[in-house]
């Protein structure tokens, strides 16, 4: 019985190495499939806002915009934010411009208590807010670079909101929740760096490993069935 030795050591060893991270996909996979998305990403907390009129009348136009900016735009937006109408103006090299659609300057620094109202009127619930402050440099979570505003509020969920430092809108929602989302799926891809990426050659080698226990496991049963069912017949061949 070689092939029975050789499958039941190929499929202990296996499962010794990679019975772990198996655990860690089933666990992993179980969370994140009980969590509703729409709770992760924090969609119970937002408010559907609506934009406000643009008074396009009452603007200047875009190209004034831009030679008060200072730039050169290949792409030019224009939307409402909580801070009155913007233009984000794209150059062919760097990064976007934001300013206001009423002077073509940027924004001025908002204040703790203003960026707060921006926060609390996006948020939807009854929890107030517990702290805002100005990062410098945004968080990894966030998944974005530059600074932004973080407000916390003080729901159950431990919501954060941030914004944008220039216009005071929300960039993207935070919560516990969703920081238990990302630790479970960083678990599942093998990625604990940022979960980006789920094809690198560890979770592959992993996964074939794996697959390599289910087969060697069938191969056992199979083996087991087949000796059982023919100690089963020589059983009533013996039996009076």
């Amino acid at each position: 019985m070689k092939i029975l030795k050789l499958s039941t050591q190929l499929h202990k060893w296996i499962a010794l190495v990679v019975g772990l991270q198996v655990l860690f996909w089933v666990g992993g996979g179980l969370v994140m499939t009980a969590i509703p998305i729409e709770t992760v990403r924090g969609e119970h907390r937002a408010v559907e806002l609506k934009p406000g009129p643009l008074e396009l009348g009452a603007l200047p136009a875009l190209g004034e915009i831009a030679r008060r900016a200072g730039v050169a735009p290949v792409q030019a937006e224009l939307h409402s934010t909580p801070r009155g109408p913007a233009w984000t103006l794209k150059p062919a090299a760097g990064e976007p411009v934001i300013v206001s659609a009423a002077t073509g300057r940027p924004f001025g620094p908002m204040s703790a208590a203003e960026v707060s109202a921006f926060a609390k009127r996006a948020y939807k619930g009854e929890a107030g807010v517990s702290g805002a402050v100005l990062l410098t440099t945004a968080p990894e979570e966030t998944g974005r670079t530059g600074p932004l505003w973080r407000v916390d509020f003080a729901d159950r969920e431990k919501t954060s909101f941030y914004l944008s430092p220039a216009t005071g809108e929300v960039v993207t929602r935070r919560s516990g929740v969703w920081r238990i989302f990302d630790f479970f799926w960083r678990l599942h891809v093998m990625d604990w760096n940022d979960g980006e990426d789920f094809n690198h050659p560890l979770i592959i080698i992993t996964t074939a490993l794996t697959l390599s226990i289910v087969v060697s496991g069938f191969i056992l049963l199979w083996i087991r069935i087949s000796r059982d069912v023919k100690t089963a017949r020589a059983a009533r061949k013996r039996a009076p």
